[in-house]
């Protein structure tokens, strides 16, 4: 029974973790290694400290990467102010416009930011999509990384379960 629930308690934390990692609210990596935390101390395991340890390794190269793929991408095409600024923007798009924010903002940011830079639209719009294409590329490589790391302490649950 105390599998169980810690596969139930377990699972709900790495659920929460995968749809935080498109919802820009919550953080999905730390989240998704929470809830296998969370499994491994509840359980008490050999094979559910290796499955942490699997899904930690999973997330850390998610997580960079996530940062290290797109900035090659996007790296020669965008300057690293309007990507700042973007960013801050899509902070600040967040609450002033919710859920939905965060793009507009990011995307409002840089384009701005390029249009300032270059004065010609067509320039500043391509920055723009280069950008857009980095940051989904990056959401893509932690959505990833999420999901990998959801299956293996799936697998995990129904190793122990037969056994």
């Amino acid at each position: 029974m105390t599998e169980l629930v810690a596969a139930l308690v377990a699972g709900a934390i790495i659920i929460v973790g995968i749809v935080g990692t498109v919802v820009p609210v919550l953080p999905g990596s730390l989240l998704v290694g929470a809830g296998v935390l969370v499994y491994a101390l509840l359980v008490q395991q050999p094979l559910a400290w290796v499955c942490l340890a699997v899904v930690l390794l999973v997330l850390l190269i998610g997580t960079v990467a996530k940062y290290l793929v797109p900035a090659r991408t996007v790296s020669g095409d965008v300057d690293r102010l309007p990507l700042i600024v973007g960013g801050v923007a899509g902070v600040v798009g967040f609450f002033v416009i919710p859920i939905v924010g965060l793009p507009v903002g990011f995307i409002l940011g840089v384009l701005g930011t390029e249009l300032v830079r270059t004065r010609h639209w067509r320039r500043a719009w391509t920055s723009t999509r280069h950008a857009i294409k980095a940051a989904g590329l990056s959401l893509l490589i932690e959505l990833a990384a999420v999901v990998i790391a959801g299956c293996v302490w799936l697998a995990t649950i129904l190793v122990l379960a037969a056994t």
